[in-house]
């Protein structure tokens, strides 16, 4: 009678406790920064990208040029635009975190679609010659990107994105000329909103 062969399974490798902790460390961490908001956006560079702001709407105001006027306003956003992203990235730095950390990424990835929307537009509206609608497109898709985006960064900044979007539905409703408009939104509030970053959320 033949003996039955009996199977040995090689056991498991412990996972040392060490090791247990350190997932467990992590995944705690990683849970954490996911909920988390975003507080690296500088007020600092709110508030220089609205002095540039003013300056730009003053000299918007003296073009006689659909096509100067709109490239005065396109060099503010790129000028604008670096200000305020060097200021955040040497903010965040300074707290020790990333701006592609998992709030940074969902705060980026809030803005940037309706920020893209509203590129397409300008180039759209300024080829069939339709820019004077331009500022109330501009002013409202700004402040949707940023109530949008500041679900996950610091309270106050939902509010500034509706109060831009109240000033788009000025613009496109009334006859005061649109430069003063974006004065007072890209300029204005984002002097205001950053002053207010800068004084109670760490610069």
């Amino acid at each position: 009678m033949k003996q039955a062969n009996s199977k040995h399974t090689a056991p498991a490798t412990p996972v040392s406790l060490n090791q247990r902790a350190e997932d467990n460390l992590r995944f705690i961490r990683d849970t954490m920064e996911g909920a988390s908001v975003f507080t690296g956006v500088s007020g600092l560079g709110y508030a220089g990208a609205g002095l540039t702001a003013l300056v730009a709407a003053w000299l918007a105001a003296q073009q006689t040029s659909d096509t100067a006027w709109l490239l005065v306003w396109m060099l503010e956003l790129v000028i604008a635009t670096v200000l305020a992203f060097s200021l955040l990235v040497r903010k965040t730095v300074r707290q020790g975190k990333s701006v592609f950390s998992a709030s940074g990424r969902k705060l980026l990835l809030s803005f940037l679609p309706t920020m893209t929307i509203g590129g397409l537009l300008t180039l759209s509206f300024f080829l069939q010659g339709r820019v004077s609608l331009l500022p109330g497109i501009w002013l409202g898709l700004y402040g949707a990107a940023v109530m949008t985006a500041g679900v996950w960064s610091v309270r106050v900044i939902p509010v500034m994105g509706a109060l831009f979007m109240l000033l788009a539905a000025c613009v496109l409703f009334t006859s005061v000329p649109a430069d003063l408009f974006l004065a007072v939104g890209f300029g204005g509030l984002h002097i205001v909103f950053g002053v207010w970053i800068w004084r109670y959320h760490g610069g």
